[in-house]
């Protein structure tokens, strides 16, 4: 009898330490095959570089990949720690759709209950998005701006196909401007938002080992 392949891994992308901080602590059990924690670094460049380098590890190789951490939420009425699952990651370079959305959503409604799930398109910035420039990135359809998913959703299709997504925290939005992480309110939600999202993904890539009828 021949033996079972090895589940194929999952690669959890994030940028800044406080974001990596959050997943090393979160729930770790349920995962269905096996997890990395990237820490990419902040901005789309580091995030292109980053992803690219890991997943040429052979052992990656097969990854399934997920973007995650801390967002600006672009439409009113978002609220620090609401949660955002991309239906696609955009950049100037182009979109990258993202699979098994509604899972996800079910899921991170079942694993964070009380807090809101947006869905829609997710844009990226090589900046800090302020002011009346989300109404600019609104304007374009995308529901939330991060400076990482959409270049790491890109560099992970660009090395092989693979199933990839974005979910992200949000921790600032119109109403709701973040002055400094970590330092308010809004800040320390999301991090326990964060921090609790792991079983989600983790049946999300679950789901994605099941063989297709």
């Amino acid at each position: 009898m021949s033996p079972q392949p090895a589940p194929a891994p999952l690669l959890i992308a994030c940028a800044l330490g406080i974001e990596h901080l959050a997943l090393r602590t979160g729930d770790r059990t349920g995962a269905g095959g096996p997890v990395t924690v990237l820490r990419t670094g902040m901005g789309p460049a580091a995030a292109e570089r980053s992803v690219g380098r890991v997943l040429a590890d052979p052992a990656l190789e097969a990854a399934a990949v997920l973007a995650t951490g801390f967002c600006a939420g672009l439409a009113p009425g978002m609220h620090p720690g609401d949660l955002v699952v991309a239906e696609e990651t955009r950049d100037p370079r182009g979109t990258t759709p993202c699979v098994g959305t509604d899972l996800l959503v079910k899921e991170l409604a079942r694993t964070v209950p009380g807090r809101t799930v947006h869905t829609g398109p997710l844009t990226g910035s090589g900046h800090v998005v302020r002011g009346a420039e989300r109404a600019e990135l609104l304007a374009t359809g995308a529901i939330a701006v991060d400076m990482e998913s959409a270049a790491t959703l890109l560099s992970a299709v660009r090395t092989g196909a693979r199933p990839v997504a974005a979910v992200r925290v949000v921790v600032d939005a119109p109403e709701h401007e973040l002055v400094r992480i970590g330092t308010v309110r809004g800040g320390i939600s999301a991090f326990r938002v964060l921090r609790s999202v792991l079983p989600a993904f983790f049946e999300w890539h679950r789901s994605l080992l099941l063989p297709r009828r």
